[in-house]
């Protein structure tokens, strides 16, 4: 049985996942609201294809803190884990060969970590969030589009971005031409949040 970190300052200390520290000007500011994500009415999933037939997956273990505010976007911040082991697509072969070495290997590396660095918003409720993801052990910095819209205490968020899964190593040996599994992928994320109340 897998043990999944709940988040929390003891578990982003145990997973060495740290956003950014706050600067002395950023703390100056009204602080972001922090938010708790609602999972069961939230998915971090992806999409890809196999032999020309697409396919559509999730993961149903992970966890986010997210500090945010639309108003002061420098001290806003998030943090996910994901376990790479609870990645299903609903193909029992699929779904059985996604841990293994080929692909995320996940008996060496268990989770995947996104922090983020800043946000940038584009107006109309549209953002990008720019972080650091880490699969396999392999950090790269990304940029994330999202749409988010609050509704009194409650915000929903929508983001994809495309990834090349082999600049993460996923997909070796005869994976990682892209002949049979596209290199490309993308990755959605949709989330839906309550704001905590001020203590």
């Amino acid at each position: 049985m897998r043990f999944f970190l709940p988040f929390g300052l003891a578990g982003l200390a145990l997973l060495g996942v740290f956003p950014a520290p706050i600067t002395s000007a950023e703390a100056a500011a009204p602080a972001p609201a922090r938010w708790t994500v609602d999972k069961a009415a939230s998915r971090v999933g992806f999409r890809s294809s196999f032999a020309g037939g697409a396919f559509v997956g999730h993961f149903g273990r992970w966890d986010a803190a997210i500090t945010f505010d639309p108003k002061n976007l420098a001290a806003s911040r998030v943090a996910a884990v994901i376990d790479m082991a609870s990645a299903r697509t609903g193909e029992a072969s699929r779904d059985s060969a996604l841990p293994t070495a080929d692909w995320f290997n996940t008996a060496k590396f268990p989770r995947a970590t996104f922090v983020s660095r800043s946000f940038k918003s584009l107006g109309n409720g549209r953002y990008q969030a720019v972080g650091d993801l880490t699969i396999r052990g392999v950090k790269r910095s990304v940029v994330l589009p999202f749409t988010l819209a609050i509704t009194g205490n409650q915000a929903k968020m929508q983001g994809a971005l495309k990834l090349d899964r082999t600049h993460f190593g996923v997909g070796q040996g005869q994976w990682s031409s892209g002949e049979t599994v596209p290199t490309a992928v993308t990755v959605e994320v949709a989330i839906t949040a309550s704001r905590k109340a001020a203590k």
